[in-house]
């Protein structure tokens, strides 16, 4: 921003550095979250020991890529931290972080506090994916461990097809807009449509399944960052990171468009462009998550509402302090499912729905200002 005598108001740079260490610190109270979800579980690991697990296992990795051929000294601590547990909270933050910035860019670029991945039926449309894949195609079956009751023997087929129903829905709902021009309130309408409509389809598979493919469609539906290996944690870090950049590169145009859709056309910004587009980057990037975690609700509706109340609206701020806040609240989500009735581990979709609902109603009673 730049002042006609080049000074700097002091009130300005108070509030600059008031939303900068709001967000700094939420980073922090993430690394802290993050060690100590590691460190909890059926072998307790003291958060020390975990820190150090981390820091000498990057050290240790860094020197075999350097060195080829070096032998790697694992301990008990080290196979439980980055084989288990490392994993699992880095999913759940990668997939905070994504479902969250692709909520607030939803919300602006719609100007609609209701839009989410969640409310515009691509979850949902994820779910109907994975439950064809399940039942049509022969990609689930039960077995009759504890521990593992219902395995899918074809993940990949799950979530390719999942994936693919998730960009169907976006297409859609694109293809909608531009029939009755590109209205936000058409956008959402749409989406409520589409989730009823593949929630409809999900329940008529459900119907003529037997009890391994009901079995297996269920678990699939209960979104749970446990089940990401290291492979697909890179592709959705990959993917979340770039939909991230992609955001903060157009947060003036999110701001120019909360202020409407005229004063943004004076300002240059071609809207319908950039809803469009922005659209198609929050809907790859929901439905990468969902199609490799499964349905988690509420995250990217309630988070980008949570900083609002905090930072204000201002995207600049706003799209960090989302994606800061959606990693904290579902890693600290997944700590406590994991815990709150051990020995059995909850999925994290359960405990984001039974947190998010009440959440959200009290924002909306608190009442809720653009």
């Amino acid at each position: 921003m730049h002042f006609a005598d080049g000074a700097i108001p002091a009130e300005y740079l108070g509030y600059v550095r008031r939303k900068n260490l709001w967000i700094l610190g939420g980073a922090v109270l993430l690394f802290l979250l993050l060690i100590v979800s590691i460190s909890v579980g059926a072998v307790s690991i003291p958060p020390y020991d975990v820190f150090l697990s981390l820091v000498n296992g990057t050290i240790d990795r860094i020197n075999v890529l350097l060195h080829p051929g070096t032998v790697l000294t694992v301990s008990n601590t080290d196979l439980i931290v980055w084989n288990i547990r490392l994993p699992q909270a880095l999913a759940a933050i990668v997939a905070g972080i994504g479902l969250s910035v692709a909520g607030v860019a939803m919300q602006s670029i719609l100007r609609n506090p209701l839009g989410s991945p969640f409310t515009l039926g691509i979850s949902n449309a994820g779910a109907f994916g994975a439950a064809v894949s399940v039942i049509l195609l022969g990609a689930g079956e039960m077995h009759s461990s504890v521990a593992n009751a219902v395995t899918l023997n074809n993940p990949y087929l799950t979530t390719m097809v999942a994936f693919a129903f998730c960009l169907l829905a976006t297409a859609v709902i694109l293809l909608i807009s531009r029939i009755r021009g590109a209205s936000p309130e058409v956008m959402v309408l749409a989406g409520v449509a589409l989730s009823s409509l593949f929630t409809a389809g999900t329940m008529f598979l459900q119907y003529f399944a037997d009890d391994a493919q009901l079995a297996a469609v269920v678990f699939w539906t209960f979104g749970d960052v446990g089940r990401a290996s290291w492979q697909e944690l890179g592709i959705m870090a990959l993917v979340t990171i770039a939909a991230t950049l992609f955001f903060v590169a157009n947060r003036w145009n999110y701001n120019a468009i909360d202020a409407g859709d005229e004063t943004a056309k004076g300002l240059g910004v071609s809207v319908e462009r950039v809803r469009d587009i922005g659209m198609i980057v929050a809907a790859l990037v929901s439905a990468v998550i969902v199609s490799f975690l499964g349905v988690i609700g509420f995250v990217g509706l309630v988070c980008p509402h949570m900083v609002r109340r905090l930072i204000g609206d201002d995207q600049r701020y706003l799209i960090p302090g989302s994606c800061v806040m959606g990693g904290v609240l579902l890693l600290a989500s997944d700590t406590v499912a994991r815990i709150i009735v051990a020995p059995y581990i909850l999925p994290v979709a359960v405990l984001t729905a039974f947190l998010g609902a009440p959440v959200f109603i009290y924002l909306l009673l608190a009442g809720y200002r653009r």
